[in-house]
């Protein structure tokens, strides 16, 4: 009989709020982070910035195993009619699963659920699975900032993607 693998999406909860915080440490790598390691003490994953409903989590046979992260590029009410995806997240035993492919289709679903006309993204040059799935997924690269960060001694690109809904 085949193994079920069930997949679910969902906003996030506030009771999830360890788990994302330990799995963004977990998965935490120059290929994808800009900012040092995290170190403790640990601050929450949530924060005034970032609720538990800009959150969609995903469920792997009932285990938290990815989120996204949707919030505004900008506070402005002149690009309000715009989500920015803003943290992306797999855990490692999840990837190759769909786990990723889900989360991003569901952010789409979703800035178009929230009004929104437009969702955009930023990924580092050298992070080529996360830029051929946001491709994949119907983003087209609008612009490079050039050797915009120097991470593990390389000068690496920011890659601004965007895709209308």
């Amino acid at each position: 009989m085949p193994v079920s693998h069930a997949l679910r999406v969902r906003t996030a909860a506030p009771g999830d709020d360890a788990y994302l915080a330990e799995l963004d440490r977990r998965v935490w790598s120059t290929r994808h982070a800009v900012t040092p390691r995290p170190q403790p003490p640990y601050p929450p994953f949530f924060d005034e910035r970032h609720a538990p409903e800009d959150h969609l989590v995903a469920e792997l046979d009932g285990r938290l195993v990815g989120y996204v992260r949707l919030g505004f590029p900008t506070p402005l009410a002149a690009n309000a009619h715009v989500r920015q995806i803003q943290g992306l997240a797999v855990a490692e035993e999840a990837r190759g699963r769909g786990v990723g492919r889900a989360l991003i289709r569901a952010a789409v679903d979703e800035a178009r659920r929230r009004g929104a006309r437009r969702l955009t993204l930023r990924v580092l040059g050298h992070n080529a699975p996360a830029r051929a799935l946001y491709e994949a997924e119907g983003f087209v690269v609008e612009g490079v900032l050039p050797e915009e960060f120097l991470l593990d001694g390389a000068y690496v690109d920011d890659v601004c993607m965007g895709r209308f809904l």
